[in-house]
C-alpha cells in the first residue's frame, strides 16, 4: 500500500511531537500526554496517529500507540544509541545511525552480529563512523522493508 497524501497540519504539528518527544527524553509520548500539550481532545490525537500509520509516517502498536518513529523505536532493541548522556533506540543499524545524524551527535552504538551475536560496537564522531569492522547486510531488500516494517 503506497503512503498516503491526506496529512493535515495537525498531523504534522503532532509528528514534530512525537520526534521532540524522542530527542528531549529518549522515548515516544502516551497519546494521552500528547493530547495534553497540544490541547486537544485525546480521539484527534487517535485519528492523526492513524493517518501518520497510513502515510508511513508512524508505526503503531495494537493499543494504537507509537511503536516506531523512524529512526526511534519506542521500544528497546539490538541497537542502543549513546549520544548526549542519553539513550535511544534505533529499529535496525541504519535507524541507528540515522539517530546519531539526527541529533548532530558524537554517538556510541552497541549490537551484535545478526548472525553469530558477536557483540559489536560502532562510534560516530563528528558525523563519520569510525573504521569498524564487519559487514552490513540487508536480509529483505529495501523495496520490500514496508511489507513487515517491524520484522523487516
Amino acid at each position: 500500500m503506497p503512503p498516503t497524501k491526506d496529512v493535515t497540519l495537525f498531523d504534522k504539528q503532532v509528528r514534530a511531537q512525537v520526534y521532540a518527544y524522542f530527542v528531549q527524553i529518549g522515548q515516544a509520548p502516551a497519546m494521552s500526554e500528547l493530547a495534553q500539550a497540544l490541547a486537544r481532545p485525546l480521539s484527534d490525537v487517535q485519528a492523526a496517529y492513524q493517518r501518520l500509520a497510513a502515510g508511513r509516517a508512524l508505526v503503531l502498536q495494537d493499543n494504537g500507540e507509537v511503536l516506531m518513529a523512524e529512526p526511534f523505536s519506542a521500544i528497546p532493541t539490538a541497537f542502543a544509541v549513546q549520544a548526549r548522556g542519553q539513550q535511544w533506540w534505533g529499529n535496525c543499524i541504519w535507524d541507528a545511525l540515522g539517530i546519531a545524524a539526527m541529533l548532530n551527535a558524537d554517538a556510541h552504538i552497541a549490537t551484535s552480529c545478526g548472525c553469530c551475536g558477536f557483540a559489536m560496537a560502532l562510534e560516530v564522531q563528528a558525523g563519520t563512523l569510525q573504521a569498524a569492522p564487519g559487514v552490513v547486510h540487508y536480509a529483505v531488500p529495501p523495496r520490500d522493508w514496508w511489507n513487515d516494517v517491524v520484522f523487516a
